[in-house]
């Protein structure tokens, strides 16, 4: 009977919220994608599956949709695409092999690299992410006209002697483009989490206060926008944590 009654007492409290479920841990989700590229819009439905649904127990996977540049030249040039995400994605090179980067390719908390559309090892690989030591980032922002100012507070550094860089990214949801040459011609295509613009904040001392950080939003860009922060190291290329939050304009 004290059993039954302890029982019934947690699904009791659980229900009101009595007691708190513990935090997810935010995992960053990268998807390398093309408009260009006749095998992404499925991965592009992927991710903004990942994104709604959340359906990792114990993770917050933070997005970004990366549009490569190489398949610009197939007839289609991507509207959303840029050199500065082909690079990024050319830097997981020496950690994945030249050989094993693709489109479409999502790369999971810098550590796993899987196709894009295997929704199952993605869910996987976020899963196994969640196990890894993270830090803590808490990330505040101001808009004021296309001006953001994000403060961004990183609690407790990784104890390894890597170095550390901490990077920073406007993303857009809600994006439509109707594809009228290439390899997707006639298709509409929706996108999520789209990257706008990416910097690199800087490098990240052990003992670092809160780092801030200047961020421009361009004419044209809608209303969904968030900006993400993330923890990465610079050799091994794991993230160590990540944030995001809604811009408010």
């Amino acid at each position: 009977m004290r059993v039954a009654l302890g029982a019934a007492l947690m699904v009791t409290l659980l229900a009101r919220g009595g007691i708190s479920q513990p935090a997810r841990v935010p995992i960053l989700v990268e998807l390398y994608t093309s408009e260009g590229c006749s095998s992404c819009p499925p991965a592009d439905a992927l991710l903004e599956s990942l994104q709604r649904e959340q359906p990792v127990a114990g993770a917050e996977i933070v997005s970004l949709g990366l549009h490569v540049d190489y398949f610009n030249q197939l007839g289609w040039k991507d509207a959303f695409s840029s050199a500065t995400f082909t690079a990024r994605q050319d830097s997981y090179s020496a950690v994945f092999g030249t050989d094993n980067l693709y489109t479409p390719q999502i790369v999971v908390d810098g550590a796993a690299a899987i196709p894009g559309n295997e929704s199952a090892l993605v869910r996987r690989a976020v899963a196994a992410a969640v196990t890894r030591p993270h830090s803590s980032l808490r990330l505040a922002a101001s808009v004021a006209g296309d001006k953001v100012m994000l403060t961004i507070d990183v609690s407790a550094m990784p104890s390894n002697a890597e170095r550390m860089q901490l990077l920073a990214a406007i993303t857009e949801d809600g994006l439509t483009s109707i594809v009228n040459k290439g390899e997707n011609q006639g298709r509409t295509l929706h996108h999520v989490a789209v990257v706008r613009h990416l910097q690199l904040v800087g490098p990240i001392a052990a003992k670092a206060a809160p780092v801030q950080s200047r961020l421009q939003i361009e004419r044209g860009w809608g209303p969904h926008l968030k900006a993400v922060v993330w923890l990465q190291a610079a050799k091994s290329r794991h993230v160590y944590g990540a944030a995001s939050i809604p811009l408010a304009r």
